[in-house]
């Protein structure tokens, strides 16, 4: 690890977005936020491909004449022959940083400078040191990681660059069935794209009426939202050089600013807390999986500080 401060970077829109507003949305992110990494891509359904792939190479242009760094997602899940052309096509193209988020890529990928993504599981240094001898330059370890196997797994492997999942509803499982559609009366083959109509995913709720998940086509993730508040010099002693934001239906340049702000010791992590809930207040915010609780609770950094805690 060298003196430099964490770094930001923007992950893959899990959700499905009309082209329009996927389009003004990156164009906002190059034009405004201080991110120096952004990845793209359809990363839950191939169905969804066709949707942003207009606007796509235009994306791409205007964040790298932004001066931003591009990696380009693969699918979470590979289930058919045209999912694996896909896989292969974008690999093969060579142009831009790849990040794998299915296991299904490495094969392809082996020998070749990439990155690993949140939603492959890498739980010890074996695993990460396997995928460094592979190619891999960058990994955003899974957001279910408590800090004690983060700094385990990052100092394991020093030369790799390690992320952390710091914000956003926690991706928790991928599936070849569609709960989404499935939950709108219809089944994955004729679903309409009925995920759309939840741009920031559909919530589920337990029988004793309490918000419990989201449902994002064939994603599942959390109805809470991570937030990592920790301080640059906490991040330093775990190995993390870099952030992770998630886009949500928020101002992201206002939550990428809070972060940047938060490890520029420019606030505090309960200040940061309190700007993000008015950032972002339609769900609570949550940690606790990092501080090795179950994973919807919040721990506030000053235990006696309030800001923060889920409604």
């Amino acid at each position: 690890m060298t003196d430099r401060s964490t770094t930001l970077a923007l992950g893959p829109v899990y959700y499905l977005w009309d082209a329009d507003r996927w389009r003004d949305f990156y164009f906002r992110i190059a034009d405004e936020a201080p991110l120096e990494t952004v990845v793209i891509g359809e990363t839950v359904c191939s169905k969804r491909l066709h949707i942003t792939e207009p606007v796509f190479a235009d994306v791409v242009d205007r964040l790298e004449a932004a001066g931003k760094s591009i990696r380009l997602s693969t699918l979470a899940l590979i289930t058919l022959d045209r999912e694996s052309q896909y896989q292969r096509d974008l690999i093969h193209d060579g142009g831009h940083v790849i990040e794998a988020n299915d296991l299904s890529a490495l094969n392809l990928l082996k020998g070749r400078n990439h990155a690993v993504g949140p939603l492959v599981n890498i739980y010890n240094g074996a695993a990460a040191r396997f995928l460094a001898k592979n190619g891999a330059s960058t990994i955003c370890l899974p957001p279910e990681l408590p800090a004690t196997s983060v700094k385990a797994v990052a100092a394991d492997c020093p030369d790799l660059a390690f992320e952390l999942f710091a914000f956003g509803r926690l991706p928790l499982a991928v599936s070849a069935r569609c709960a989404h559609a499935r939950a709108k009366g219809r089944i994955k083959d004729n679903c309409q794209f009925v995920c759309g109509e939840e741009p920031d995913g559909l919530t589920v709720k337990t029988m004793s009426n309490q918000p419990f998940l989201a449902l994002n086509g064939v994603q599942t993730l959390s109805y809470t939202c991570q937030a990592l508040l920790q301080t640059d010099e906490d991040l330093k002693a775990l190995g993390v050089s870099a952030l992770r934001l998630s886009p949500q239906v928020c101002d992201m340049v206002e939550v990428s600013e809070i972060f940047l702000d938060l490890t520029k010791d420019k606030i505090d992590p309960d200040e940061a807390a309190l700007r993000l809930r008015t950032a972002y207040p339609a769900v609570s915010l949550s940690n606790g999986f990092h501080h090795g609780h179950a994973g919807a609770e919040w721990v506030a950094h000053n235990r006696n500080a309030t800001m923060g805690v889920p409604k």
